[in-house]
């Protein structure tokens, strides 16, 4: 769908004239008009042949998001696209209106990552009214007609990190520390992981001491929680799963203050550089490695798709309470300490040196 906007220049002598005009007086004229006029939000991407993706973020504020971005961009600029990047700094509220700003600026696809999944709907909505597709990145945008998710199988998640902590804890006493309630992911995580611990929970060869979620993925509300239990439970405690290594870091805090860090096993997900480090100094059990730059490439094939053809590859469907939305997941993959080399460093996330920083060298 294409806008085309007749400008009077004045000063023209004749139509002509008008015509003749080069494209770089046209773009400035243009661009002009939208900072003059922009109550009028011109859609003023739509006059580029080049595709224009805007992609909607819910927060950089952690190193995962921000390879993420990185990546994204990179990718498209390699297949010819060009990217239009808002972050809502966790704001609900801000994500909308950063996206009606995408779709007044015309952009020929939308890639978002939900600050709230349920609310998020909304986005869809304002899209389709512009006829502009949606591509929900790594975080399902629930309860609405949804075009197209991009993820990683996030239950999966779960059961690796349940799976790595009964391979050290087989029987006693765990504590469940998950994301954001409002974070489909989270709720997935959990789900996963509860279905690895169930058959001991019912056996009562493991005995869960809390299982609490940490509003936005707070790490602050992660230590909170932890430290509470432990000071109830300080000697019985004997694993922490974490949903993620920004909540583990939170666990790991609390777990410090109280003499225990290196002697609770504790998991995450993320694989983010701290959480590497502290798997090789033995401070952290396991993280879960999503190859960032494998989802972000391929969100990327998917918008060209759909931006040219209305149409994409997908491999599975999810239901996000209103459709099964075509989807594309992709597998996600345990790191500890016995794989390291040949995941994250074998793969250029990070580098021997950055990995081994803080341990000493045998």
């Amino acid at each position: 769908m294409s806008i085309f906007i007749s400008l009077t220049f004045a000063g023209c002598a004749s139509n002509n004239i008008a015509k003749d005009i080069s494209e770089e007086y046209k773009a400035l004229q243009l661009q002009n008009f939208e900072n003059n006029y922009n109550e009028e939000k011109v859609n003023y991407y739509k006059h580029s042949e080049k595709i224009v993706i805007g992609l909607s973020m819910h927060s950089l504020n952690s190193e995962r998001w921000q390879k993420d971005k990185d990546a994204f961009i990179k990718k498209a600029k390699k297949e010819g696209a060009s990217v239009r990047v808002k972050e809502a700094n966790g704001d609900e509220n801000a994500q909308i209106s950063q996206v009606e700003e995408l779709i007044a600026e015309g952009v020929n696809v939308l890639v978002v990552v939900p600050v709230n999944g349920e609310v998020a709907s909304d986005i869809v909505a304002k899209a389709h009214e512009a006829d502009i597709k949606v591509i929900s990145y790594d975080r399902l945008i629930k309860n609405s007609d949804l075009d197209y998710y991009i993820s990683f199988d996030n239950v999966k998640v779960g059961q690796l990190q349940a799976e790595a902590m009964l391979k050290v804890v087989s029987n006693g006493k765990i504590a469940y520390v998950g994301g954001s309630s409002k974070d489909n992911n989270a709720l997935l995580y959990r789900e996963g992981a509860m279905k690895v611990l169930k058959e001991k929970i019912d056996s009562k060869s493991i005995t869960l001491l809390m299982d609490k979620y940490s509003t936005n993925w707070s790490q602050e509300e992660a230590y909170k929680n932890v430290k509470e239990m432990l000071l109830t439970h300080k000697d019985v405690v004997d694993g922490i799963i974490c949903a993620n290594d920004s909540v583990a870091s939170g666990a790991l805090l609390a777990l410090k203050e109280l003499g225990l860090d290196g002697k609770v096993p504790v998991t995450g997900q993320d694989a983010d550089l701290i959480a590497i480090q502290r798997i090789v100094e033995g401070k952290q059990l396991m993280t879960v490695y999503k190859p960032v730059e494998a989802i972000a490439e391929r969100a990327v094939e998917i918008a060209i798709q759909v931006a040219s053809s209305n149409t994409a590859e997908t491999n599975s469907t999810i239901d996000n309470g209103y459709k099964k939305v075509p989807s594309y997941l992709l597998d996600p993959v345990e790191v500890n300490k016995d794989n390291v080399m040949d995941t994250v460093i074998k793969d250029g996330w990070y580098t021997y040196e950055e990995v081994y920083k803080n341990t000493p060298k045998e």
